[in-house]
Order: C-alpha cells, then sequence, then structure tokens
C-alpha cells in the first residue's frame, strides 16, 4: 500500500541549514501533509490517530539517536 500517493514529492529547502529557525520551519511545513496523510492512512486502517502519533513520535527519537549514535561513532 502506498500511503503517499497523491501527496506529491518533498520540496527541497530553499533556506540553508545554517538558517536553523527558517530552516526547520520550512522542513515541518514541508512534512506536516504528509505526516498528516499518513496519520490518515493509519486511522482508515483501523488504528487509533493518538496510538499512531505516539508511535511516530517514538521511531523518530530512534532516528534521532541513531544519527547521534554514528555521529560519535
Amino acid at each position: 500500500m502506498d500511503v503517499t500517493s497523491g501527496t506529491g514529492p518533498v520540496p527541497a529547502p530553499t533556506h540553508a541549514p545554517s538558517e536553523f529557525l527558517a530552516y526547520e520551519a520550512e522542513c515541518r511545513n514541508a512534512l506536516q501533509p504528509l505526516l498528516a496523510g499518513l496519520l490518515d492512512a493509519a486511522e482508515s486502517a483501523g488504528w487509533s490517530r493518538r496510538t499512531a502519533a505516539s508511535t511516530l513520535m517514538f521511531l523518530a527519537a530512534q532516528q534521532v539517536s541513531a544519527v547521534a549514535t554514528s555521529a560519535k561513532g
């Protein structure tokens, strides 16, 4: 199942990472519709929206931890 169908590609950033606040805000704006679509798909499949959102937070934290761990390596 392709949960991103119809959402289009993720737009590339127009701000440099050194422009931290603008770069972060732009990323949030780019990913928000994809997240909403993913949560809608999870809810349609029978998952609680709250559980799906909590799970995504957990998975995101794992990714942050993995990046931090590999940067130390």
